[in-house]
Parts: structure tokens; C-alpha cells; sequence
């Protein structure tokens, strides 16, 4: 298997199907093996009959039912399940969409481990720009990860459209242990630590007004980007398996 595409669904009925349909028509086209994984994160409306509907037309889905745990809980069920050479995880909207993939594989066959979208990288395009109170926020969280994390000059750690090799994402994803709005931070930071090569790359971005965020997860976001520092500098993923490949530097 080439490629696999995870996405985690809570309650997306309304946009799921399209994305599906989204992802058919241009992996159709595509020469390379792929397979989809939809983990359905406890949704509490069709979501998870939707998925089910496309298995004809994609033969190589996989519908996982969980209940709900947060976004990255559903992340990191996938990346585990998955079997390709490459790992993609992409939000249900399709803000990034997925034709995009073609330029992610092109770094990681490159040399590079992990990469991700970026929406704050030179040459990247928002469609519409984001309204200003999501501009300030993102601008919040992004200070508080520069001066907690040693992410260097990574700019977007939050879109929902990142690629991985096989042998990053298992080794990332085994160790993850925050699954709700800050998991991004947690799997670039343990990316960090393992030493994999993380490059971040422009993209056409479609703004959906649907967006879930709001100033109390961002205030969530920041509480568990804490949680990752102090996680790190205790040692606490010890406890997941093997211990990071050398322990972090402080933060400047």
C-alpha cells in the first residue's frame, strides 16, 4: 500500500460524503495504491452510515467505531491501522484539499519524514483569509508554543492535513498521549525529539465558517501544550514504551 488517508470524524454528516466523494474522484486518477480509514470518533449522527455507503465505491475503506475520545485519540487510531508507505491524516471538511497530497509526497520521497501544511508559510493561499478573532487567537497559541516548545521556526502547527513515513508515524503515534485540541503540538514536538526531519509547506486553504474552535479550546489548547512540556521534562512518556531519542532542550 502506497498511501493511506485518515480521517477523524465527530458528527460530520453534513460534510463527510462529500470529502469521500472528493477523495474518490482524484485517487481514481492516481497510478499509486491507496486506502481510506474513517474512525468515527463516538458521532452521535450518521456520520458512520455515510462512511459505510462508500465501500463499494472505495474498496479499500475502513470504517473504525470508537467512542469518543477526542481528535487525536482518532488520529492516532488510524496512523496505527494503517499499512502505507505514506500516512496522510485530513479533516472531514476538506479545507486542504486532497489533490494537495501529491506535493506532501514529493518532499517526504525527498528525504523528509513528516510534512505539513502550512497556512502561514510563504506562498500559502486562504480562501476566504480568516476572520480576525481566529487570526488573534492563532496568534495567542503560537506564542505560547514558541516560548514553551522547541518547535524552531515551524509557523502552522494546527492544520489538519499532515503526511508522515510509515516508520515515523508508528513510532510518533505509539507515544502520543494528548488527543484532544493541542495533539498537533505533541506529534511535531515528539517529531522534534526523535530527531525525524519536519519540513512545512504552503497550501490552498478553504476557510469553513463550520469551524469548531472557540476561545475555550484555545484556553484547552494552551492548558495541554503545558502538559507537553511538562510531560517531556519529567519524563513521563517513558511510561508509553521506549524513552524519546534524548531528552528536549529548554525552550528560549
Amino acid at each position: 500500500m502506497y498511501l493511506s488517508i485518515i480521517i477523524p470524524c465527530y458528527n460530520e454528516e453534513k460534510r463527510l460524503g462529500k470529502t469521500l466523494s472528493r477523495i474518490h474522484d482524484f485517487m481514481s486518477s492516481q497510478s499509486y495504491s491507496y486506502e481510506v480509514i474513517v474512525v468515527d470518533n463516538g458521532s452521535k449522527d450518521k456520520t458512520a452510515e455515510i462512511a459505510n455507503s462508500f465501500q463499494n465505491k472505495i474498496p479499500t475503506l475502513k470504517v473504525i467505531l470508537r467512542k469518543s475520545h477526542g481528535k487525536g485519540w482518532a488520529v492516532k487510531q488510524g496512523m496505527l491501522e494503517a499499512v502505507g508507505e505514506y500516512r496522510l491524516f485530513t479533516d472531514a471538511d476538506n479545507s486542504t484539499d486532497i489533490s494537495q497530497v501529491d506535493k506532501l509526497i514529493s518532499y517526504a520521497k525527498s528525504g523528509y519524514d513528516v510534512v505539513i501544511s502550512s497556512r502561514k508559510a510563504k506562498g500559502a493561499v486562504l480562501v476566504p483569509p480568516q476572520p480576525f478573532h481566529r487570526i488573534w487567537l492563532g496568534n495567542i497559541f503560537a506564542f505560547t508554543v514558541r516560548h514553551l516548545l522547541p518547535l524552531g521556526d515551524i509557523k502552522d502547527t494546527q492544520n489538519g492535513f499532515k503526511l508522515f513515513t510509515a516508520e515515523s508515524a508508528t513510532k510518533i503515534f505509539r507515544h502520543q498521549s494528548i488527543y484532544y485540541w493541542a495533539f498537533d503540538v505533541e506529534i511535531l514536538t515528539l517529531a522534534k525529539a526523535f530527531g525525524y526531519k519536519i519540513v512545512e509547506v504552503p497550501i490552498v486553504w478553504v476557510n469553513d465558517e463550520r469551524s469548531k474552535m472557540n476561545l475555550k479550546g484555545m484556553m484547552r489548547m494552551a492548558f495541554e501544550v503545558f502538559l507537553i512540556r511538562l510531560h517531556f521534562f519529567t519524563f513521563d512518556y517513558s511510561k508509553l514504551g521506549d524513552t524519546p531519542a534524548k531528552r528536549l532542550p529548554p525552550s528560549k
